[in-house]
Formats: C-alpha cells, sequence, structure tokens
C-alpha cells in the first residue's frame, strides 16, 4: 500500500506525464491523491521538495532500474564501461519514453548542481565502491559522471541520434581509461 507521499510523488509524475510540461500546480497534484492542497505540507517543505523526491523516483525507477550488469565475472574497469553505456542510453530512452518527466529533469534538475549531485549520489557511491576508490567526497565517481554528460545532459539530445554516438561513447570511454 502507497504511502501518502509515494501517491503524491505518483501524481505528480503522472500529472507532469500527462500535460507533457513541468508547469504542475500543487492543487492538481492534492486533488489527484484526494487531500488538500496544504495536506501537501506535511510532507513536503515545498514545491520544490516535491519536485526533487519527483526526479529522483523518476531517475532511479527509469534509468537506474533498467541497467543489468553481466553475472560474468569481469574486471572492475569492463564493469564501469558497462554500466556507464547502460547508464547513457537508459538516459536516451527515457528521452524517448517519457519527455514531460525529462522536461522536469532538464529544467529542474539540470539547472540546479545540488540537486543534479543529489540525484546522482547513488550512482556516483556505486562507481567510487566499483572502482574501490575509497573516495569520501566521491569526486572522481563525479568527474567520471561529469565526462559523460554530453550523453546525458538534456542540452545535448539532439546528438544522441547520429550515427556516430557509440563510436563517440568509445572515444570518451578511452580517454577515462587510460586514467583509471
Amino acid at each position: 500500500m502507497q504511502t501518502t507521499k509515494e501517491k503524491l510523488i505518483a501524481a505528480t509524475q503522472t500529472l507532469i506525464q500527462e500535460k507533457n510540461s513541468t508547469d504542475v500546480r500543487l492543487t492538481e497534484v492534492a486533488d489527484r491523491v484526494g487531500i488538500t492542497h496544504g495536506a501537501i505540507y506535511k510532507h513536503f517543505k515545498n514545491k520544490g521538495a516535491l519536485l526533487t523526491d519527483v526526479a529522483l523516483d523518476w531517475f532511479n525507477t527509469t534509468i537506474i532500474q533498467n541497467i543489468h550488469l553481466s553475472d560474468d565475472p569481469q574486471p572492475p574497469k569492463s564493469l564501469l564501461h558497462e554500466w556507464l553505456w547502460q547508464f547513457v542510453n537508459a538516459k536516451k530512452q527515457a528521452y524517448q519514453d517519457t519527455p514531460g518527466m525529462f522536461a522536469l529533469n532538464a529544467t529542474y534538475v539540470e539547472a540546479d548542481p545540488h540537486i543534479l549531485k543529489l540525484v546522482l549520489l547513488d550512482s556516483m557511491k556505486f562507481i567510487d565502491q566499483l572502482m574501490q576508490f575509497n573516495d569520501p567526497k566521491l569526486r572522481k565517481s563525479e568527474a567520471i559522471l561529469a565526462s559523460f554528460s554530453v550523453f546525458t545532459l538534456p542540452s545535448f539530445k539532439s546528438t544522441w541520434t547520429s550515427l556516430d554516438y557509440q563510436e563517440r561513447f568509445e572515444v570518451q570511454w578511452q580517454l577515462i581509461e587510460a586514467g583509471l
């Protein structure tokens, strides 16, 4: 059974997808869940906090949960390559499948470095653990993800369908791999 907070997140995602826009009013969200506008504030400090949780939920269910690494034993570098390739392709697929939610990602998450870091935190921790960096500030993991931003940031989405997409990814990987 979903909690009210989970229902609010789901209702907001649904409204964003239906409107294909991030222009969602809290009153609309409250009406969908069957609560008052004021009751939302029992679960979220403000609309920004709700949108942050919506973005986190979308990112985890649409991007991260679509990454499936092979069970075959592989060196960490190979697993990182596989994870990054699936990561950028899951982001590209999400852009095609859920343009409204991708718009939230583009206009809200990518515009605020603090929210972007929060959304990417689990991914940075995964990379840190996989590569055994043991970097409490996750700077190396953050640098790796940042180096692939041309494959993940919405401002580059027009390049994601180019014929040399994988070739460009591999060139970027070769530069990163050399520094690992």
